[in-house]
């Protein structure tokens, strides 16, 4: 099944072609309990015919009925559900505060040019930062990286960063694997596991999670990693680990890991160096030891450590902002 926004993008470039103007709605923040994530996006006619989800329904039905009495004037703006917001709905149900970009889109070759750049990210592409002006005037997309904030707000316009669903590549199964794809597809990412062990293959019960017998290195070199892949070599195995590192630097992977010791990690980096011949500024895109520095033990733990810094990376907040 594709991705939800993605069917919101392409319905909306079909609604344009037809000769339709669209409102194209896009989760900024929440505040208290919501169940979309910023970035949510919805497309909707003036006649209240809709594709997507802001919040699961508590939203939809007032934002189109308000479409639909021509509520909003024709441009960008930022409208508020919850506390403080839209009057007469003020109150959420679920207590939660949502702002919602809310942009109106004319037919146009520019207009479909961007959302066929915005199609193309979310289906794998290079990732981009979609740039607003609020009031009048055209969105534009700009190369952009997981280290730009997924949305950035100011009193002049909004930027978003778009690109495909996270994927998260782990490198062989272990404990901390077990646990990381767990808590990985709870979170809404593609995960795969390659393992050469048909017996490791085997053992995996973890429900969502494609799992191929393969080495980890021949995987990424074969089908490399885009720009929304993590990559997590969690097996203590120098074998295993060490290729896959050496493949990984290759790729434009938002994040590479390693599990071990700091003694461990510094040992790894010096053979990755001296054997694999990476230069220091690809050692430097090697988060080892993995994850947040949280004190710890046990597999949850180092996997709830290690899924928690990818969040981070992935978030656009600086190690030095916790």
């Amino acid at each position: 099944m594709k991705q939800l926004d993605l069917q919101v993008v392409q319905q909306a470039r079909n609604w344009l072609q037809q000769g339709h103007a669209v409102w194209l709605c896009t989760v900024l923040s929440t505040f208290g309990s919501a169940p979309r994530a910023p970035g949510a996006m919805l497309v909707a006619l003036p006649s209240g015919e809709s594709c997507g989800s802001l919040s699961g329904g508590c939203v939809e039905e007032d934002f189109l009925e308000r479409v639909q009495r021509s509520a909003f004037a024709p441009c960008n703006q930022i409208v508020r559900y919850g506390e403080g917001g839209l009057t007469p709905t003020r109150a959420l149900p679920c207590g939660g505060v949502l702002d919602v970009l809310v942009e109106y889109l004319q037919p146009g070759e520019a207009t479909l040019r961007m959302l066929g750049q915005v199609e193309q990210a979310l289906g794998g592409g290079e990732l981009l930062v979609r740039e607003v002006p609020l009031g009048e005037g055209a969105s534009r997309c700009r190369p952009g990286s997981m280290s730009d904030a997924k949305v950035q707000r100011s009193a002049e316009q909004v930027s978003i960063r778009v690109g495909a669903v996270l994927r998260v590549v782990l490198a062989g199964w272990s404990p901390v694997a077990e646990f990381c794809a767990g808590f990985a597809v709870a979170l809404g990412y593609e995960v795969i596991v390659c393992d050469p062990r048909a017996e490791a293959i085997a053992e995996m019960s973890v429900a969502g999670v494609q799992a191929i017998e393969i080495l980890p290195a021949r995987f990424l070199a074969e089908q490399g990693a885009h720009a929304a892949t993590a990559i997590l070599a969690l097996t203590h195995d120098p074998r295993l680990d060490d290729p896959t590192l050496i493949e990984a630097v290759r790729t434009e992977a938002f994040y590479i890991g390693a599990m071990g010791s700091l003694r461990t990690s510094g040992k790894r980096l010096e053979r990755l160096a001296r054997l694999g011949g990476l230069k220091p500024e690809e050692l430097a895109r090697i988060h080892a030891p993995i994850g947040l520095q949280l004190g710890s033990k046990s597999p949850a733990e180092i996997a709830l450590a290690t899924l928690a810094d990818v969040l981070r990376v992935a978030n656009g907040i600086d190690r030095g902002a916790l």
